[in-house]
């Protein structure tokens, strides 16, 4: 896991929690959406980036082992096209380039999660910390190397992408309404039209069979608690000692929200989302909150407490702890938002349009929307505190023509 440059130089390669959103998805479309793209994303860039010798370790989360596979499957054809075609890193490494040398520095590993089982949230959390990992490959695959029972010694950024959308189509005379009164471009960013059904709650133990065990928000726990929980479980492996803090950057919770949330859409009196039509929207509001306020004054104290190792909150020597970023990925078109083949056919289309009209936020595939994600996991910690990146909402972005940058996004509040 740590590795150095060939000059002997320090080096710090990257190990990614990447959580796949693959609830109510079979595997082809969660090899589709944001989180599949993100690891391809992260893949790309890095091996384009950084050292011929480093290596990438990319821990993509299923929720079944049998998904696992197929992920680090597709993920290792993903690094084989791109190790043999791609002109940078042919042009990187000289006329004796092999391919082989390059996909031999990527190790995708997997494991189980399930973020509404919080049971399945401390198990996962604590085979990361305390158990081993294992990749399979091929004993004839002469591009990837078998890892077995491996010890993750430490985590450089987890990305908590997975989540729920929670709705069941159109509201048609809301659609009509919203490109009529807002235009298509606000329409397509800010849609009100996204229609969805309260009072969706799930049992978050459904193994303990002895007693009632209280019932959570479903999106609520998807896409916020889920997280919250296994982040706090994977600070061990996210917190820098005492003597590794000077050469070794902090690790990085990096939550992705969305460019849709408003204020009006978090209500205290129904922080689960369990009441409201609009439970995505308010959970993504809540991640908003909950990153960008980490670090005000009134925060610190819980947030602190929250980021410490529990074996180092009595007499352990103090550590560094990881630093929370929010991201976005703008309006990227998945399966997340169910729509049949022909309504997904001309929703494309539409996006594509209200990008020639303007738009900075529509990215439309997920390898686009992965831009601003990976760019925090990648980018080096100096360059992220001298523009206070934590204090930022990060957003996928393009231009007319597709060029993916990354913008800072206005938050409402």
């Amino acid at each position: 896991m740590i590795a150095s440059d060939s000059d002997g130089t320090p080096f710090r390669p990257i190990s990614l929690a990447q959580l796949l959103s693959v609830r109510h998805c079979n595997p082809h479309i969660c090899h589709a959406g944001i989180g599949f793209a993100i690891c391809q994303r992260l893949i790309d860039e890095y091996l384009t980036t950084r050292s011929l010798t480093s290596h990438l370790v990319v821990i993509p989360t299923t929720r079944s082992v049998k998904k696992s596979q197929e992920t680090i499957d597709a993920l290792r054809r993903h690094a084989r096209e791109f190790a043999t075609t791609s002109d940078i890193l042919r042009s990187r490494a000289g006329p004796n380039y092999d391919p082989r040398s390059v996909t031999k520095r990527i190790h995708i590993l997997s494991v189980q999660l399930d973020l509404c089982n919080l049971a399945d949230v401390h198990r996962a959390a604590e085979q990361l910390v305390n158990g081993t990992v294992t990749s399979p490959a091929n004993d004839n695959d002469a591009y990837f190397t078998s890892l077995t029972d491996v010890r993750i010694p430490r985590l450089d950024s987890v990305i908590f992408n997975a989540g729920m959308g929670g709705w069941i189509g159109l509201d048609w005379p809301k659609v009509f309404h919203n490109i009529f009164t807002k235009g298509l471009v606000q329409a397509t960013t800010w849609p009100t039209f996204k229609a969805a059904t309260a009072g969706h709650v799930v049992n978050p133990l459904p193994d303990v069979k002895d007693e009632k065990v209280p019932e959570m928000g479903q999106v609520f726990c998807a896409n916020v608690f889920g997280h919250y929980l296994f982040a706090h479980k994977l600070v061990p492996l996210l917190s820098r000692s005492e003597s590794d803090s000077s050469s070794i950057p902090p690790g990085r919770i990096i939550w992705e929200s969305s460019i849709e949330p408003e204020w009006k859409n978090l209500s205290l009196s129904d922080f689960q989302a369990i009441k409201t039509n609009a439970a995505y929207e308010s959970t993504k509001r809540l991640t908003d909150v909950l990153s960008l306020t980490a670090t005000l004054p009134s925060a610190r104290p819980f947030v602190s407490s929250y980021l410490q190792p529990a074996a180092t909150k009595s007499n352990s020597p103090a550590t560094t702890p990881p630093i929370i970023y929010l991201v976005h990925p703008g309006i990227v078109q998945t399966t997340l938002f169910p729509l049949n083949a022909f309504m997904f056919f001309w929703y494309r289309v539409v996006l594509y349009i209200a990008r020639w009209l303007g738009s900075p936020w529509h990215p439309i595939t997920g390898y686009n929307g992965a831009v601003a994600p990976v760019w925090l996991a990648l980018q080096e910690q100096e360059a992220l505190d001298a523009v206070n990146a934590e204090h930022v909402k990060w957003g996928s972005s393009t231009d007319w023509w597709g060029e993916c940058r990354v913008k800072k996004t206005e938050v409402e509040g």
